[in-house]
């Protein structure tokens, strides 16, 4: 079929779902996050990046979105999904306890980045009101890719995951007044008490709306849909939900995102609450995907080589002024040493809110044409490059936990042997450690969460702070005489790691491990384990003995059915490692 005869729009959907379900794929399995996989596909595919290509070799617009604008619009409806489904995460409760990083870290960062910012601006010979309205706009970080970081990182639920949540809350409220003052700094008219008081009071008209609604319309609405056991109306009312509160805060002036957070923290404790989840999350995945390669698709890098030098300045710039402001103020509040460090170097970069702010200040004439498309520059290079300083950040938190759990470090024992070493004591691990404790046999436990080790060790469990996964460790502790290894970590790289590290220290061990899946098992049976349990699979099976052992069969047929049902599925985990 000629490329001619087919519609833009549809092209377009076609280059994105063959991104989306082939390119990115290659990506995450290089080890490259989904956030990096689509910004790069967007510069690949946008009119800045094969769109050069169409007047020369017009088969290329097969591979280039013609339409970024309309796709942009589309896109922004997954950083408002990404909301709501982690504001089913939260409550009113969990939020009030993060008021400290709410008004706390949130506002004192805003604030002294904002200075900063336009500080250095000024310095720099930018006029005031360019320099104020920049510093403002990029003293504001990029919620959706910092928070589907962590999404991918599964940490949203950590401390660092929260306070980055608190803190990214609250500079979703400066859109108010940053859009205020580049009304005002654009127009004539100067100042207006007025419409500042009536722009403040649509805002907080709409966030209690939400909150009203969501307490006695929201509910009865979803219980109704579950009433008509039709999940096609549930799904609706979900959708209905999301976008009337997203555009009740938009409307207001607020960010469109934030209605869509209180809107899910509303239902968060709804019995709905996890059917609404799984029936959003496929459009909270396509659409944020879309929104990240509108953001790649906005960079042009013939103009960035072209001012590559200014570019660069200002791009380093902003992320040491940002890292250093939000490390200053979480250290005010008192926000532990590796924690502040990882979240300063995570939440540094420029907005997705910037690009809004910098286009209609250009186009108010608050700030001139080549400083701004510079800027843009700098915000849209600094949201691409944070994938790969967020696994920088990580790094250094976990140097400094590390360091600061020096005193729960593992001291060498060389007398240890025939015990077993236990890596993770989440829940699993601490089963598996009552049991050996019940039958005497000696064991270690290693964990990188510090409050579980603090935990763990006030109830004199031989527990130490430490990466299982890191080969001298295992050393440090008699890995060489070790009888058995048990790798319980929910990080399945983590996982993987320590299977290797097991191997490398100790070969005539055994190797127990638990999977997430049958292919995460294979891959750990590969490496050397001798026993991986898959949690689906165990899961599976305790749920059909209970549910034998209800219909009251004998004893000895609920154990042969399981027996059987376990033997099938070993046999199709090693079909899974022959075929890997």
């Amino acid at each position: 079929m000629d490329h001619a005869s087919t519609p833009g729009w549809l092209n377009d959907a076609i280059v994105f779902l063959v991104a989306a379900g082939i390119v990115v794929p290659f990506f995450h399995r290089a080890r490259i996050g989904a956030v990096l996989g689509f910004l790069i596909i967007g510069l690949c595919v946008g009119p800045n990046g094969f769109g050069r290509l169409i007047p020369s070799d017009d088969w290329v617009r097969l591979l280039t979105i013609e339409d970024p604008e309309n796709v942009a619009r589309i896109g922004e409806w997954g950083v408002v999904f990404l909301l709501f489904l982690l504001g089913l995460e939260s409550s009113v409760g969990k939020l009030w306890d993060l008021r400290r990083y709410v008004f706390g870290v949130g506002v004192l960062q805003v604030g002294l980045s904002a200075v900063a910012i336009g500080g250095v601006m000024r310095l720099a010979g930018v006029p005031s009101d360019a320099a104020v309205v920049l510093g403002l706009c990029l003293a504001l970080s990029s919620t959706a890719i910092v928070m589907q970081v962590l999404v991918e990182d599964g940490r949203v639920s950590t401390m660092t995951g929260r306070i980055a949540l608190a803190v990214l809350l609250f500079q979703d409220l400066m859109v108010v007044p940053i859009l205020f003052i580049v009304g005002m700094l654009g127009s004539a008219a100067g100042f207006d008490v007025n419409t500042l008081a009536v722009t403040l009071g649509l805002a907080v008209a709409a966030i209690a709306g939400i909150m009203i609604l969501g307490r006695f319309v929201l509910r009865p609405l979803l219980r109704y849909a579950a009433q008509t056991g039709s999940r096609d109306l549930i799904m609706a009312i979900s959708l209905l939900i999301v976008v009337g509160a997203s555009g009740a805060t938009g409307a207001a002036g607020l960010s469109t995102a934030l209605g869509a957070f209180l809107a899910g923290m509303l239902l968060s404790e709804s019995e709905y609450r996890h059917q609404v989840e799984v029936d959003l999350e496929p459009f909270k995945g396509l659409l944020l995907g879309l929104f990240f390669m509108t953001v790649g698709m906005s960079v042009d890098p013939v103009g960035v080589f072209a001012n590559a030098p200014l570019i660069l300045a200002g791009l380093v710039g902003l992320l040491v002024i940002k890292a250093i402001m939000f490390f200053a103020a979480a250290a005010v509040f008192r926000v532990a040493l590796p924690m502040r460090s990882e979240l300063a170097l995570l939440l540094a970069q420029g907005g997705e809110f910037a690009l809004v702010v910098i286009g209609l200040a250009r186009a108010k004439q608050v700030i001139p044409a080549d400083l701004a498309n510079a800027a843009l520059a700098v915000t849209v290079l600094s949201m691409m490059v944070t994938p790969l300083i967020a696994h920088f950040a990580r790094r250094i938190g976990r140097k400094l936990e590390e360091r600061a759990h020096a005193a729960r470090a593992p001291i060498p024992d060389h007398d240890l042997s025939d015990h077993v070493i236990i890596g993770g004591c989440g829940r699993v691990g601490t089963l598996i450690a009552q049991a050996l404790e019940d039958e005497n046999v000696p064991y270690i436990c290693f964990d990188t969460d510090g409050d579980n080790v603090a935990r763990m060790r006030a109830d004199k469990r031989p527990v130490y702070f430490g990466d299982a996964s890191r080969v001298e460790l295992l050393e440090k502790v008699g890995g060489a005489k070790a009888n058995a290894f048990v790798v319980t970590l929910n990080n399945k790289r983590a996982a993987e790691r320590m299977v290797s590290a097991a191997r490398r220290v100790n070969r005539r061990a055994l190797i127990f491990a638990r999977a997430a899946d049958t292919p995460h098992a294979a891959r750990l049976v590969k490496l050397g384990a001798v026993g991986v349990i898959p949690e689906t699979v165990e899961a599976s099976l305790q749920l059909a003995a209970r549910l034998l052992e209800s219909l009251d069969l004998p004893d000895e047929v609920v154990t042969y059915r399981l027996n059987k049902m376990r033997a099938i599925e070993v046999a199709r985990l090693d079909e899974a490692e022959l075929g890997g």
